[in-house]
């Protein structure tokens, strides 16, 4: 009976891969999503965090302040979780002249990378994330969906050899005036 449910997951994995959106598919949305206009000055965002089997594990708030000098940018991201952990996490980001960007983080293994096309933007990493005692490299899929100027929402897949371990759903909000993170209970 294991035998024949490894080979039924690993058949859902393949065709759930095969069947995945690709940034082509968002080439005549709108609004356009652009980077550096989007994460530019404060941006508030609230997410939730949920297991593999879609349970909700953590709630977050997070604080972003984002600058840019040219094509070079900072994200310095303050999350504040419902558990009351904290962390920071500061991207140092590039744009280059067509389109890609590139980044890195102190918890980001080696380099992330992205474009966008239409509404949307794709980028991808890998993330050290402590859990207990132990850290573990998950690989990331993060998804941006620009709904309008002020609010996009943010969909990231975790996976660890091909399998997916959690998913992170995130709102981001830049209207004025922001609201910044409060006490999450």
């Amino acid at each position: 009976m294991k035998k024949f449910q490894s080979i039924a997951m690993i058949g859902a994995c393949l065709i759930v891969n095969a069947c995945s959106t690709s940034l082509s598919d968002y080439q005549n949305t709108t609004p356009k999503f652009d980077l550096q206009t989007y994460f530019d000055g404060d941006i508030t965002a609230w997410g939730i965090v949920q297991d593999y089997s879609q349970k909700t594990t953590r709630r977050f708030c997070v604080d972003i302040i984002a600058t840019w000098q040219g094509n070079n940018g900072e994200l310095h991201e303050s999350f504040y979780f419902a558990d009351g952990e904290t962390q920071i996490r500061i991207w140092q980001l590039n744009v280059d002249d067509s389109g890609m960007v590139t980044g890195s983080a102190g918890d980001v293994i080696g380099e992330a990378s992205g474009s966008a096309n239409g509404m949307s933007f794709n980028w991808q990493y890998t993330l050290r994330v402590p859990v207990g005692d132990s850290e573990y490299d998950l690989n990331i899929d993060d998804w941006m969906f620009l709904l309008d100027q002020n609010r996009m929402m943010n969909r990231s897949y975790m996976s660890k050899l091909g399998v997916g371990v959690a998913e992170i759903s995130i709102f981001f909000d830049k209207t004025k005036p922001i609201r910044k993170c409060a006490k999450i209970s």
